[in-house]
């Protein structure tokens, strides 16, 4: 463990902590303490409150992710998935970590969290905002023996693992958004961002990428330009740990990616139209500057959405399309 981390450690409690007691517990010098300091502000974005004859604290109490936590909560049948767990103070992306290690350096199952991403990434190329410690950033690499044109539909698997998930941790009045983001009414609290690389016929190698909100301020959301939720401000959610969150969506996650492959999406079609908000609903999907309305008639075991126009029922995939409810 770095000095950064032992002292971060050390101020999670949010409590004061003088410049001396700090050093002794670090072994380090009032002056080195005071660089350390430096690096978590200036590298992870932390705001740390100095008076003089006080110390140090952070604004509140942080809960740090931790690799123990997270796997004493797996069931056996989850442990024998994940091949390993790897946590970041400060990351890029978590998908792009994993998207660069590549094939045959990672094994099915392999974790990658973060507290902080740098360039936390959505669909269409948008901004994920990234607060350290407030959130959960995680990314899940998966090997398939399907060509990638068969994994089409596993996007939307994964959104139902995440509802899967919170629903059990007691999060409520939530659902789904096609193609893959989860909602509280209409705004956003999570979403995934699924990358696929592989051979035209398989294998097929997936980094599922997931931002969720937990405990997200409004300081921190300025350049988010789409309504959004964050965990703590639901009924159940506020109370919530980080830790066990992550290991809900690990537990969730890994049953629907290892039973994609032999049922793909077509068992689950039928729950995830149970939490699909837009379902039965007008909708407009906007495609670069062209734009289709319609009626939501539910989804195909590709993944694609039925969209029910004047010219009859007709499919959309994902990719550049966006779709929003008409009022």
């Amino acid at each position: 463990m770095s000095r950064r981390q032992q002292l971060l450690q050390l101020l999670a409690d949010g409590r004061w902590h003088s410049g001396e007691e700090l050093a002794a517990s670090l072994g380090l010098s009032r002056a080195a303490v005071w660089k350390q300091l430096g690096v978590l502000r200036d590298q992870l974005g932390l705001h740390i409150h100095s008076v003089r004859g006080r110390g140090y604290k952070l604004p509140e109490q942080l809960e740090l992710l931790e690799e123990g936590i997270i796997r004493s909560a797996l069931s056996d049948d989850t442990l024998e998935w994940v091949s390993q767990i790897e946590i970041h103070d400060t990351i890029t992306s978590t998908n792009s970590h994993l998207m660069e290690k590549g094939a045959g350096n990672i094994r099915t199952g392999h974790v990658c969290l973060a507290e902080r991403q740098s360039e936390g990434r959505g669909r269409r190329g948008r901004n994920w905002a990234s607060p350290f410690g407030s959130n959960i950033y995680l990314s899940l690499f998966w090997e398939y023996g399907l060509a990638p044109a068969a994994l089409s539909g596993i996007s939307l698997a994964a959104g139902l693992a995440v509802i899967r998930a919170l629903r059990q941790l007691g999060v409520s009045e939530i659902g789904l958004k096609w193609p893959n983001d989860i909602l509280h009414g209409e705004k956003k609290l999570a979403g995934l961002l699924l990358e696929v690389a592989g051979e035209q016929s398989g294998p097929s190698r997936v980094v599922l990428g997931l931002g969720l909100n937990v405990r997200l301020k409004e300081s921190d959301a300025e350049t988010i330009d789409q309504p959004w939720e964050s965990l703590s401000r639901l009924p159940g959610g506020a109370t919530l740990s980080r830790n066990r969150i992550v290991a809900a969506l690990l537990e969730n996650l890994v049953t629907v990616l290892a039973q994609f492959e032999q049922n793909g999406l077509k068992g689950m079609i039928t729950e995830w139209r149970q939490y699909d908000l837009f379902d039965g609903k007008r909708v407009v999907l906007q495609m670069g500057s062209r734009q289709i309305e319609g009626v939501h008639r539910g989804v195909e075991s590709s993944g694609a959405l039925l969209l029910e126009t004047a010219d009859g029922i007709r499919a959309f995939h994902g990719g550049e399309v966006s779709l929003r409810r008409l009022d």
